[in-house]
């Protein structure tokens, strides 16, 4: 019994990291920046705009604040198209 409610609590506090997408944003807007024909698409200041949102995402996840992290990395991916 013990076992089952100290596996009950552990999920508990591990489900908060799962629900957030941040890294799998990055990782597509990572993935999308190595994309060569993605990135000829792009006007200079797309492309910076996207560097800047990708970092300020990483910073925000950093920091505890998935929601704003989210938000300005999907923008990110609207930019590039993905």
């Amino acid at each position: 019994m013990k076992k089952l409610f100290a596996a009950m609590v552990l999920m508990a506090f591990m489900a908060p990291a799962w629900a957030h997408m941040c890294p799998a944003l990055m990782a597509d807007i990572d993935e999308a920046l190595q994309n060569e024909e993605i990135v000829a698409q792009l006007s200079e200041d797309e492309l910076e705009r996207v560097n800047e949102l990708r970092a300020q995402g990483e910073q925000y996840h950093n920091d505890g604040d998935h929601g704003q992290s989210e938000e300005v990395l999907n923008e990110a991916k609207g930019i590039l198209g993905v």
